[in-house]
């Protein structure tokens, strides 16, 4: 059912954009929108140096030229921390007009709900988050995308890389270590590890996979040596969930292969970057930009996919990648937008030697983070269906273990 909505509201969404992203601009009151007098504002917890935040930036500005907003119309207020200073940013953004306020991390959240049940006449967005479809306030509302479709389509390079250097000689099946940078333990990095290994296995049967943790989302140096111990340690492709250039760098300085997120990688590692998955969040911006603009409906908890266009891959690079990749690549997104492949297919992973055949994951988010949702059936673990954010917390399953 959720995917027919999210199909649905993709189809408006796309039908509203090609009318024009902003509604003409009358000088009569109820005749239209006023678009001069519109304003948005957006939180981001970086700045442009870190590649998540870079990725919401671009898309940012994406959609406000796509909407005819001016540049006085857009207000940016970056390095914008997990604390009262987002509330803060929120507010003040709201004290310079700003109709609708976008903020893009996932510690974020409870500061722009604060928000958004004192100024009630504000739309307020936020990535990554967990409570709108629990709290239900009516001008707070979450996103995210199914990005654990692009990490297991990213994984396949990873993983056909691998073969290759097998096949090289340049190391044996039982040395297929992949190692993974992570930035905390949350369930969104585990589900987008756990995806991209899969993804690796499904092509190379001897991968596994080491995991370590900086504890921090963006941090150059430490996601530097988190990747350069992972090397020392045996593995022989690098993949991340962190959001720095520390690690395709390393890999770039060792000669080890990387996969990336959020940014192509090409241009600072030639040599190694494969392939890099991200969301496009251009077309949700659009869309929650036209709807406060008009007065319509934001969905309070939203999750397009690879198919609605809001996964992807940058563009792989030949030059490293082993051949065939692409042709692997696109017949399993092919499967994905069918059906007929899950990425979290129980029969293609086992936890403790067991088949998972239950598991009762928290979707309904309180402060104990008790397990209240059912999430296996048909034979899948059934990801980012019962709310937009990753649930998927599985530390570990058999093959990934951590450093």
């Amino acid at each position: 059912m959720k995917k027919f909505l999210a199909i649905a509201l993709v189809l408006v969404m796309t039908l509203g954009l090609l009318a024009g992203c902003a509604s003409e601009t009358t000088s009569e009151e109820g005749e239209g929108t006023n678009n001069t007098d519109f304003k948005v504002g957006f939180i981001f917890l970086h700045d442009e140096n870190s590649t998540y935040d870079k990725n919401f930036m671009d898309a940012a500005t994406a959609a406000a030229e796509a909407c005819g907003l001016t540049d006085e119309q857009v207000l940016f207020k970056t390095g914008i921390p997990e604390s009262d200073a987002c509330y803060n940013a929120a507010a003040e953004l709201v004290d310079e007009g700003c109709d609708l306020v976008f903020a893009d991390s996932f510690g974020h959240e409870s500061y722009i709900l604060q928000a958004a049940k004192e100024f009630t006449d504000v739309q307020f967005c936020h990535a990554t988050g967990t409570m709108a479809h629990t709290e239900q306030v009516p001008n707070f509302h979450n996103a995210f995308a199914s990005i654990y479709e692009g990490r297991y389509l990213a994984g396949i390079a990873a993983g056909m890389k691998l073969n290759q250097m097998i096949e090289n000689g340049d190391i044996t099946a039982d040395k297929a270590k992949i190692g993974y940078v992570g930035a905390f333990d949350y369930a969104e990095v585990v589900s987008g590890m756990t995806s991209f290994y899969l993804g690796a296995r499904s092509v190379c049967e001897s991968a596994t996979m080491s995991v370590t943790y900086t504890n921090s989302w963006f941090d150059i140096a430490l996601e530097k040596e988190a990747a350069l111990s992972l090397i020392n340690d045996g593995c022989v492709l690098i993949s991340q969930h962190a959001d720095s250039e520390g690690a395709p760098k390393a890999c770039e300085e060792k000669g080890v292969p990387n996969v990336a997120y959020n940014i192509s990688t090409i241009s600072m590692a030639p040599n190694t970057a494969l392939i890099s998955s991200k969301i496009n969040w251009q077309p949700y911006m659009e869309m929650i930009i036209k709807a406060a603009q008009d007065g319509t409906e934001i969905p309070y908890d939203y999750c397009p996919g690879i198919e609605e266009g809001a996964v992807e891959l940058t563009e792989l690079n030949t030059a490293v990648a082993a051949p065939g990749t692409q042709e692997a690549i696109d017949a399993a997104k092919e499967q994905l937008v069918a059906g007929t492949l899950h990425v979290f297919d129980t029969s293609k992973f086992t936890v403790e030697g067991k088949t998972l055949d239950s598991y009762m994951a928290d979707v309904d988010t309180d402060d104990a983070f008790t397990p209240d949702t059912e999430v296996v059936s048909d034979g899948y673990f059934h990801e980012s269906e019962k709310r937009s954010a990753p649930y998927f917390d599985i530390k570990y399953i058999d093959g990934i273990s951590e450093k």
